[in-house]
């Protein structure tokens, strides 16, 4: 029996692997010179400048206030993934569910505030949140508060705002995921008996954890490492990591040190991919069962 040659499917044609990698080229120059090249010149900076050493890393694993940094950041991410999966689930499953104008209208105001840009939602939120701010100013004229509250830079308003523009991105896996189940699969259940919660538990859910966990691993990686809200939103006090790397480059210009914070986040990144390919084998499983 003669070997077969390696040939991909790709838009419904069969291409060899020579003819894949030359249409895949130009993406593969894009993402080594604007990713891997400049991120590889950033390792080797923490480790090899001055001298070979791990004392910048050692340095970001070892002092409280660089501690302190990373933990908020993972704290932040978790639960802006936790809020966001809360307040996407519910929407994407009205939506699978709906046709027509309803759609229409339900998927516009998911994707016309992720195609407004981040900085816009941010002052948005800036304009919310502030001591003279419409919530406030509805907080006192309810009766509720005698005086302003203090919203604005505090690590609620991070939150709620980072949980705001990054909930488009657990909406549209997990909708995804519900569209592709069958409706003849919960009439079925139902006319074998199973009530709307167990058919909610055993067959709905089960089938829609791809889209969870596709949603909640982009959530979690894109809240670790953004920028622009929490620099705005939270101010110094509550500083994550990304705004610790920009301040180290910008202020400091320790390169070195900031290429140490960027491996050590790179690291748990890695891991935590590894963490989620797991836990998809894992959805894979229960669904088959």
């Amino acid at each position: 029996m003669s070997a077969r040659p390696h040939r991909w499917l790709l838009g419904g044609r069969h291409y060899s692997r020579v003819a894949s990698l030359a249409l895949a080229a130009p993406f593969l120059v894009l993402a080594f010179v604007t990713f891997l090249l400049p991120l590889g010149s950033l390792l080797h900076e923490s480790l090899f400048l001055p001298t070979p050493t791990l004392a910048h890393y050692e340095r970001a694993l070892t002092a409280p206030v660089y501690l302190r940094v990373m933990l908020r950041t993972l704290r932040i991410a978790a639960i802006v993934t936790v809020l966001a999966l809360l307040l996407a689930w519910p929407l994407a499953v009205v939506m699978a569910r709906s046709t027509g104008l309803k759609l229409a209208i339900l998927v516009a105001s998911v994707l016309l505030p992720l195609w407004t840009s981040v900085l816009v939602r941010t002052y948005a939120w800036m304009v919310l949140l502030q001591k003279n701010g419409v919530i406030n100013q509805m907080l006192m004229a309810s009766g509720l508060v005698d005086e302003p509250l203090k919203l604005l830079y505090t690590e609620t308003a991070v939150v709620i705002a980072m949980s705001h523009v990054l909930l488009p991105f657990m909406v549209l896996p997990i909708y995804s995921a519900l569209r592709g189940i069958p409706d003849d699969y919960s009439r079925a259940a139902q006319m074998l008996g199973a009530s709307e919660w167990a058919t909610f538990r055993e067959v709905i859910f089960p089938l829609s954890l791809p889209g969870v966990t596709s949603g909640c691993l982009m959530v979690f990686l894109l809240a670790l490492g953004f920028f622009v809200t929490p620099a705005l939103i939270g101010g110094p006090q509550q500083m994550m990591i990304a705004t610790l790397v920009s301040q180290q480059v910008r202020e400091m210009l320790d390169w070195s040190f900031a290429g140490a914070l960027v491996g050590v986040m790179l690291a748990f990144v890695l891991l935590l991919a590894l963490i989620f390919k797991r836990a998809v084998r894992l959805d894979r499983f229960v669904g088959s069962a």
